[in-house]
């Protein structure tokens, strides 16, 4: 696993829990000390080991836990980058979702050695879509949960959204949409406004 995967774990817990309960959870998942370098590779049962002693020092339930991480990346403003790119999807949080297959191949242009995972989009109509992924670990579809309610926030949409299930190995979630202008979305422009 991408250290930026593991990286971004402990930005979360360090963020939303402080330094002292990710120090504890360092500890139960017998992670060195300075914690994971965002370049570096790690075996996914370290990405494992590290998620197990999170839920365990935080008491969540892990599908929580990973929707909260999701909520994190998009949400944090130390993850701006992140959702720059994401907003790269479309204008409407509706382009947004149609552009998810895409994700992937966008993402390999700024980091090439990141895994991403591999999406499909399937629209039923009047709204109504179908995400399935699959990744190398477990846990894809509630960290995708998250971040997808983020954005709906973000591009200012009315959606619910929902886990549904694992098929055919891949883990799959719902996405309703009733308004895609429903409130203001937050601010966004192709180009950086210099300062």
């Amino acid at each position: 696993m991408h250290g930026m995967v593991n990286r971004a774990l402990q930005g979360f817990i360090v963020a939303n829990y402080g330094p002292d309960v990710w120090a504890e959870v360092r500890s139960v998942a017998r992670l060195p000390e300075d914690g994971f370098e965002a370049m570096h590779r790690y075996d996914h049962a370290v990405t494992l080991t590290c998620f197990g002693a999170a839920v365990d020092v935080l008491g969540k339930h892990p599908n929580a836990l990973l929707e909260d991480i999701g909520t994190y990346l998009v949400t944090d403003p130390q993850l701006e980058p992140l959702r720059r790119l994401l907003r790269f999807g479309g204008g409407t949080f509706m382009e947004f979702l149609v552009s998810l297959e895409e994700l992937p191949d966008r993402a390999r242009l700024a980091m090439p050695e990141l895994e991403m995972p591999e999406i499909t989009l399937h629209a039923e109509g009047c709204g109504l879509f179908t995400i399935s992924a699959r990744w190398p670990v477990p846990g894809i579809a509630p960290l995708l949960l998250g971040a997808l309610r983020a954005m709906a926030d973000d591009y200012g949409a009315l959606a619910f959204l929902e886990l549904a299930g694992i098929e055919g190995g891949r883990e799959r979630l719902r996405v309703r949409i009733f308004d895609t202008d429903f409130n203001e979305g937050k601010a966004f422009s192709l180009g950086q406004v210099a300062p």
